[in-house]
């Protein structure tokens, strides 16, 4: 054997080993499947919790009008989407996500995006999933994805309950507006799923918020519950008329701006705005996750 055929086979690597030094077969974009951590994430109690309440919510809403359907109710002066929430599924529906946008929904998406990482370096399982090996910025991208898929599940299941739900109990019929404006059954439904889509990406700033805070420690709670005292804290500094235009430049600032497509004919003014900055937001904190994940240390 000569010189060169020694060196050359000394060179190429053992057989079943890739050049790269992986094992045969292995191929890093095939590890960790968004289908299988949706199966994870799914079979753990808080998910099935989160979907239970989501179903629950518009069941409890439609008992507590239906038990305050009282002439003492009737004679608020107020004009809200609480005082045409019984004039059908639609309007029932549309009232479920103003009750719900400034807590509930917040909850949940900081829950699933918060909760992801956090849990399991809490648990210590975390390392073992990068031994696997999965690599790093893989294994958050399939965890923000998962965490993605099931907020925003959680958020057109509440919407749905309350269409069918509302639909049963108030009826199934246009869409009446708190200022006496009247939407087709068929525009109102579009209406509600842009409203839905506006929401998904609103809130997708609450829930890249958590991640990233999750990535900062392992106590799941603490992810959670600094992206949710964090939007209360701009919710609340919303209210300060003194801070002028700052005001809309907080995360919180376009919670609402949805309420704008009941308008005939829509604006779309402040929808652009909060999409924008919304997206803007989203991107920075996920930035900042993927950032901090990749020089965190997961091996204690």
């Amino acid at each position: 054997m000569s010189t060169a055929e020694s060196a050359a086979m000394a060179m190429s690597p053992p057989r079943g080993v890739q050049a790269t030094g992986a094992a045969a077969g292995y191929r890093p974009g095939r590890t960790l499947r968004l289908g299988v951590e949706l199966r994870r994430q799914f079979k753990r109690r808080r998910t099935l919790g989160v979907f239970a309440a989501m179903v629950a919510l518009p069941l409890v809403l439609i008992a507590a009008l239906q038990l305050g359907a009282s002439e003492d109710a009737a004679q608020n002066s107020r004009v809200n989407l609480v005082d045409v929430a019984t004039a059908g599924g639609l309007n029932f529906t549309l009232f479920v996500l103003f009750a719900a946008t400034s807590f509930f929904l917040v909850v949940v998406f900081a829950l699933f995006f918060g909760d992801t990482v956090a849990s399991e370096a809490q648990w210590g399982s975390l390392r073992y999933a990068l031994a696997t090996p999965i690599p790093r910025m893989r294994l958050l991208r399939q965890k923000w994805y998962a965490a993605l898929v099931l907020s925003v599940s959680a958020l057109v299941t509440v919407a749905v309950v309350s269409v069918v739900a509302g639909g049963i109990a108030f009826g199934f019929g246009d869409v009446q507006t708190p200022v006496g404006l009247t939407i087709p059954q068929g525009s109102g439904l579009l209406r509600l799923a842009g409203i839905i889509g506006y929401l998904a990406v609103h809130l997708l700033v609450v829930g890249t918020l958590a991640i990233w805070l999750s990535t900062v420690t392992d106590a799941p709670l603490a992810a959670v519950g600094g992206a949710i005292f964090t939007m209360f804290v701009f919710a609340i500094l919303d209210q300060v008329e003194q801070l002028g235009s700052l005001r809309d430049w907080f995360p919180t600032a376009g919670e609402f701006a949805w309420t704008d497509l009941l308008q005939t004919p829509v604006d779309s003014g402040d929808l652009f705005r909060g999409v924008v900055q919304s997206l803007v937001y989203a991107a920075v904190f996920t930035a900042l996750a993927f950032r901090h994940f990749a020089r965190r240390d997961v091996t204690a």
